[in-house]
């Protein structure tokens, strides 16, 4: 029997697999993860930003631990000499519209304690020569990182601390026994004392194996990107971002340089008929169904049906995202674009349509089932598992006291 087992092996999984080995030596811990090797979804197609946690509502779990994970997140790269560089990125106001955004944007920077500074627009052009704006926010410590790479050291480092990771294990039924869990999967039956599931696009369907009603549903979104060809990637320095619509979770399309130097131009975001597979034209007919049966999907098509209008037009048609793209590049032309691998998000969204918009975490029968992890997820992964693992203890302890007075 193992102490702990963790469902997922993404970035936010195995940071809690290592952080059980590295808090509670001496116990068992097993990572099941049902893909061929770990962080091949959400961890593994992303744009490879650090974030600084500057969007996110001051006092939440995002603000909080999104701080927070940008320190952790910079000093295990450096620690473990995985590639990474704090370049910094601009928020750029195109429009005279947008200067309010912007602004409230340097308010939040302060409340949630993030360096960033308004800029001209000639300031803005000395970082980012190519842009065009109004005025700029510099974020100094937003940067990026070869996410791959901390999945695979995370690995390496949980195995190395007695835990171990199995792959190819996809879970099919959790069966709960006094004082105990049996998770079947298709390596195998395991038995653990304690379940942490951190299954990602799966996390609502794990929690209702493990007989949690998470009050939400996972509706995936396709995130396309273009790259710039090799010869045009003088045009974008590091990252450059536009003002996000407050109503909506996406950051809207923007331009970010990779850690191997590529310059991805994206994501738009559009709704995804399959949650891991990532074709334009994928078909899941069970995951059609969970998004179409859910009412929450339709009241959230209802209010914000032109945001999606305008996401999916751009999805069609190469010209509009490079309309896009040219409010804050001018000198991008659709011939300096070759599309990209796509990535899928995990958004949880309530049965009233509204979107869970910070990191959830539900306590079940001796588990933990992390059921809302979206951006900036990856960057902030190493202090999500502390506080998860602090969860752990908590409900442990809890559970032990309940015991005892019995």
């Amino acid at each position: 029997m193992h102490d702990y087992a963790v469902i997922g092996g993404g970035i936010v999984g195995l940071a809690v697999a290592y952080e059980l080995t590295r808090q509670m030596p001496g116990c068992t811990v097993v990572l099941l993860e049902k893909e061929r090797s770990v962080g091949l979804h959400q961890s593994g197609r992303n744009s490879g930003v650090i974030h600084s946690g500057i969007y996110y509502k001051p006092g939440s779990l995002r603000a909080k631990l999104g701080r927070e994970g940008n320190r952790a997140m910079v000093a295990f790269c450096r620690e473990h000499g995985i590639a990474h560089e704090v370049c910094g990125k601009l928020i750029a106001a195109v429009e005279e519209s947008e200067l309010p955004g912007l602004r409230a944007l340097a308010e939040r920077a302060k409340a949630n304690g993030i360096e960033a500074r308004l800029l001209t627009a000639p300031e803005a052009r000395e970082i980012e020569p190519h842009l065009s704006c109004r005025q700029a926010l510099l974020v100094p410590s937003a940067g990026i990182a070869d996410f791959p790479g901390v999945c695979r050291k995370l690995e390496d480092l949980i195995e190395t601390h007695g835990g171990s990771v199995v792959t190819g294990a996809g879970v099919s039924r959790i069966l709960t026994n006094p004082g105990s869990h049996w998770i079947i999967t298709a390596r195998g039956d395991f038995e653990a004392r304690f379940i942490i599931a951190c299954a990602g696009l799966q996390s609502d369907r794990v929690a209702k194996m493990g007989d949690l009603a998470p009050g939400a549903r996972i509706i995936p979104f396709r995130g396309e990107y273009f790259e710039l060809r090799p010869e045009r990637r003088s045009l974008v320095r590091n990252l450059i971002y536009p003002v996000p619509n407050p109503e909506f979770p996406f950051l809207g399309v923007h331009f970010t340089r990779g850690i191997d130097g590529h310059v991805h131009a994206g994501p738009n975001a559009v709704l995804s008929y399959a949650r891991e597979r990532y074709s334009k034209f994928a078909l899941s007919p069970s995951d059609m169904a969970s998004t179409f049966t859910w009412p929450g999907f339709w009241r959230m098509a209802a209010a914000h049906w032109r945001f999606g209008l305008t996401e999916m037009l751009r999805s069609i048609s190469k010209r509009r995202f490079v309309e896009t793209l040219q409010r804050l590049v001018p000198e991008v032309r659709s011939r300096d674009l070759v599309r990209a691998e796509s990535g899928i998000r995990a958004q949880a969204l309530k049965a009233d349509g509204t979107l869970v918009d910070d990191f959830l975490v539900l306590e079940g029968e001796r588990s933990l089932h992390v059921c809302n992890a979206p951006s900036p997820a990856a960057t902030a992964s190493l202090e999500i598992a502390c506080y998860v693992v602090g969860e752990v203890a908590r409900v442990t302890s809890a559970v032990t006291v309940r015991k005892k007075a019995s």
